[in-house]
């Protein structure tokens, strides 16, 4: 796990040490273990190590080959690195080190690009191919660990942080209006552009090949996709959720694989409990973590927002060495400027609790294993799926769902939200079909209602569940620690996609539709609890936790904001969003934002997402413009 930078000049210039520093010294929070620098003319590869495998020098990276061919700087585990290593071996290859960097290095020289199909893992890395003058750059499949990079035509730069990027004296830092847009609209970004404009995220499941004597010398591939099917299990459901078992059980022990101490966050729910039964097994009193919140001033849904009674049953009956820590109201103030600085590439909901819960995890170990995952193969959020059961074809379908996803600003409202300065620059843009497209890519069936939630899935994984890897990956490396998620292992992941949604969703055929004409449908479904959903994940973890551990309503980690907003936190909201001297007002319209803060504060409207992404927002430029 590591900090990764690196410049190509195409136009030959010679790339200089000093520069790569520059670059990796600014992310040096994701590797304090050691660094490195490394330079061929036009290339330069810089890197921040965070030790977890072979703590040896003979980690230290770049790394390279016997002949310095192929020079790597990489981030990431792969899992099943030791199997790779003798499969290798018997081809011929050596190795130096007990590395997974090594072996990726050796399988690039054995299969080319082809290599990232074997890895089991996540990863971002860059390999510059001397043989072929090529940097080969690549990502997991699911986005677990994020991959920047700018190009001008002139000289390409990539890193692990966007911040790395903003050290090249010609990067600046100016906003991307498309990318603006779609943040407003999803509280996410659906497309790989950033808030900086040309800034890229290379997508989940892709690579990108890099050549200075092409007339386009960026090349992008796809290697994987999700793709949920609705005929690929012929298992009974007590079948399925044996086979479901076993692979959970191989992925918990799997990425246990360390030379570090591994801890473990706990909820109190299934997900992180099942993964924290596991992983006890394997090691005596693992060290596990636990936010909750002051519920004094939270009311309504909130008041079972604290999970930690539900975590310490847990931590008794798994014997582990369980720390806790809980928010209050103004945590938020203390911690919003630094964790922006963090996060950088704005993404999903609320997620100061994350920061803060894997601040005290980085206190004990170094790598963290989390639920991360569950709720996305395994169907955990019905009241979202059931919206496009009753939809009448594709195009009823997508804008229904797209409804739902318009999670801050509806497009009827774009024009009085954003002020006619910025509404002029990106007017012609269309958050629906950079919506539609996620759809498009995969050329989805939807004929059936399983078609439907498998479709479901596909664009929530693509979306929300990446969004979700972004933000866990900058707010754990915030604080030098590896957040690693046994959901996604690709065994688990390759069975999950075959299991029918019959087994995801209980009583499917009888699933509550939504009437697209029903006055309130927004609020009545959008967050609708319920304990429907993982039927099969639910009755396969059932040997690991209580029962009434697999029963319970499924629950987020979110803090009682909307109380808090009107409440505690309310001084701090007015004076950074009602101050016309904010820099949001750059961009937005203050007469908007001021009847969305004044709904919230009088109790008609819970615009607790807005709320906070407003804030968000308002330090983003101050931290970064």
């Amino acid at each position: 796990m590591c900090g990764i930078a690196g410049v190509y000049n195409l136009n030959g210039e010679p790339v200089p040490t000093s520069l790569l520093k520059r670059m990796t010294d600014v992310i040096a929070h994701r590797g304090p273990d050691g660094e490195g620098q490394y330079t061929d003319g036009p290339v330069g590869l810089g890197n921040r190590r965070l030790a977890i495998i072979d703590l040896s020098p003979a980690g230290q990276q770049p790394l390279s080959n016997e002949t310095g061919e192929v020079v790597i700087t990489y981030n990431g585990e792969i899992y099943n690195y030791q199997q790779l290593r003798v499969e290798l071996q018997a081809l011929g290859h050596r190795f130096q080190s007990q590395t997974d960097t090594e072996v990726i290095v050796h399988a690039y020289e054995q299969w080319g690009g082809d290599c990232v199909t074997r890895f089991n893992g996540m990863f971002a890395f860059a390999i510059w191919d001397r043989k072929h003058q090529q940097i080969f750059l690549a990502r997991d499949r699911y986005g677990i660990k994020p991959l920047y990079y700018y190009c001008d035509g002139d000289y390409f730069t990539f890193g692990s942080e966007i911040k790395a990027l903003l050290q090249h004296p010609k990067v600046s830092a100016r906003i991307c209006y498309p990318a603006l847009s779609e943040y407003f609209t999803f509280q996410n970004i659906f497309s790989d552009r950033t808030l900086f404009e040309g800034v890229r995220l290379l997508p989940a499941g892709c690579t990108l090949t890099v050549e200075a004597d092409l007339t386009n010398p960026v090349r992008q591939e796809r290697y994987w996709d999700y793709h949920f099917v609705s005929d690929g299990c012929k298992l009974s459901l007590e079948e399925c959720s044996e086979e479901l078992y076993q692979r959970f059980d191989q992925a918990v022990t799997r990425q246990l694989v360390s030379d570090v101490p591994v801890g473990s966050y706990l909820s109190g729910g299934m997900d992180s409990g099942s993964i924290t039964s596991v992983a006890a097994r394997h090691i005596h009193r693992i060290h596990t973590f636990t936010g909750g919140f002051d519920l004094s001033s939270a009311s309504g849904m909130e008041m079972g927002f604290d999970e930690r009674a539900a975590a310490e049953v847990l931590c008794n009956l798994f014997k582990t060495e369980h720390y806790e820590m809980v928010l209050h109201a103004g945590d938020m103030e203390q911690v919003l400027s630094e964790m922006v600085w963090s996060l950088e590439d704005l993404r999903v909901g609320q997620s100061y609790p994350n920061y803060c819960v894997a601040r005290l995890a980085g206190k004990f170990v170094k790598v963290v294993l989390s639920g991360g995952g569950g709720d996305e193969l395994f169907a955990g959020y019905p009241w979202r799926y059931y919206r496009g059961l009753r939809a009448n074809g594709p195009e009823a379908y997508y804008r229904a769902y797209y409804d739902y996803w318009q999670r801050l600003i509806p497009d009827e409202d774009r024009a009085s939200f954003f002020n006619p300065e910025t509404y002029a620059q990106l007017k012609d843009y269309e958050p629906y079909e950079t919506f539609r497209g996620v759809f498009f890519q995969a050329n989805l069936p939807l004929e059936t209602v399983e078609d439907v939630v498998n479709a479901s899935l596909y664009f929530e994984a693509k979306t929300f569940l990446h969004g979700l890897f972004v933000v866990e990956d900058k707010l754990s490396m915030a604080h030098s620690l590896e957040t690693r998620v046994p959901f996604m292992d690709n065994d688990l992941v390759d069975f999950a996609m075959r299991v029918p949604a019959r087994y995801k969703l209980r009583e499917l055929s009888e699933a509550p539709r939504v009437d697209e004409d029903e006055p309130g449908k927004i609020r009545k479904y959008r967050m609708q609890p319920s304990s429907d959903g993982k039927i099969v994940l639910r009755r396969a973890m059932s040997r690991l936790v209580p029962e009434n551990v697999t029963e319970r309503t499924k629950q987020g980690f979110s803090a009682p904001d909307a109380s808090w907003f009107r409440g505690e936190s309310i001084d701090y909201v007015n004076g950074l969003l009602r101050d016309r001297r904010a820099r949001i007002y750059e961009f937005l319209n203050p007469k908007y934002v001021t009847r969305m803060l004044d709904e919230h504060s009088s109790g008609k409207v819970n615009h607790r997402l807005l709320i906070w992404s407003l804030l968000s927002f308002e330090w983003w430029l101050r931290t970064f413009l």
